[in-house]
């Protein structure tokens, strides 16, 4: 007569993150009475999606720094620039992760070399390019 080895219930059901431990965290907290036996699986699912993916984002931000570790810096990267993330987590204030580098057009340099190229094709082509409108403020 064999002896059946027991199993987690996260290797049951195919996770890494700790179905008895969300499950316990869950009776613990007292959010109701009882708690069905699928809801920490689920649970446990949908914290290790989150997770993978905010992972995986970060990884990629690390890796376009030319790093191997992946830092703070990097993780509020991968959050602000995935819409989805941005909107879950944008109550969120990440330690040392600053902010995401953005400079207002309005500051940014005028190319004078374009806007003398754009108007001698205007007057190539017999004025049919885009004309300016100047704004005269009194």
């Amino acid at each position: 007569m064999k002896v059946k080895k027991s199993q987690t219930q996260s290797s049951r059901s195919g996770l890494q993150f700790p179905v008895g431990r969300v499950k316990r965290y869950l009776k613990k907290s007292r959010y109701a009475e009882r708690i069905a036996s699928g809801a920490p699986v689920y649970l446990s699912a949908v914290l290790e999606y989150l997770t993978a993916e905010i992972l995986e984002l970060a990884g990629n931000a690390a890796r376009d720094n030319k790093k191997t570790r992946v830092i703070p810096r990097h993780l509020q990267l991968a959050i602000r620039n995935d819409e989805e993330l941005n909107i879950l987590l944008s109550n969120v204030t990440i330690a040392q992760g600053g902010v995401l580098p953005n400079i207002h057009h309005i500051l940014l340099p005028k190319n004078s070399k374009k806007s003398e190229e754009a108007e001698g094709e205007a007057e190539s082509t017999g004025g049919k390019g885009k004309k300016r409108s100047t704004i005269v403020f009194d």
